[in-house]
């Protein structure tokens, strides 16, 4: 677990992250609408962050660990602990003739679903706090 209040917050703030990247992106795409041969990029990170919370929430006292019989020995490296997002073109949309595939159509109907998204996330966020906060309120009143 991280430096914040809970998983589910760690996982939040590493969601919202995300959703911030993607909202850069999208801006990217429409800023670019207009620029000869230019194919629009996204970032899909639901598979990263499937990861990151398996990892949070994984009981890690049921893991067994690899054994090194020499110093020598590799460590042994878990390929599946790769949290990264992946970037890809999106394509499936006609390209114009100068050869550019963004439809603003597309674009603008991504950047209010991810917009949705990270609001939603603020406000798990602030209600995560605020949980806590009155937790922490209540057991000042019993003293």
């Amino acid at each position: 677990m991280g430096l914040g209040i809970s998983r589910a917050h760690d996982l939040m703030k590493e969601a919202m992250d995300y959703r911030a990247a993607r909202q850069d992106m999208i801006a990217s795409n429409i800023a670019n609408a207009d620029t000869p041969n230019y194919r629009p990029r996204d970032i899909r990170f639901e598979e990263a962050l499937a990861q990151k919370s398996a990892e949070l929430y994984a009981d890690k006292s049921n893991t067994l660990q690899m054994t090194q019989t020499s110093g020598k020995h590799l460590s042994g490296f878990n390929s599946a602990s790769d949290t990264r997002a992946t970037t890809f073109f999106r394509d499936g949309h006609m390209a114009r003739n100068d050869g550019n595939s963004v439809d603003l159509d597309v674009e603008s109907s991504e950047m209010a679903k991810n917009s949705t998204m990270f609001n939603a996330l603020t406000a798990a966020i602030k209600k995560d706090s605020l949980i806590f906060k009155s937790v922490i309120d209540a057991s000042s009143k019993t003293s």
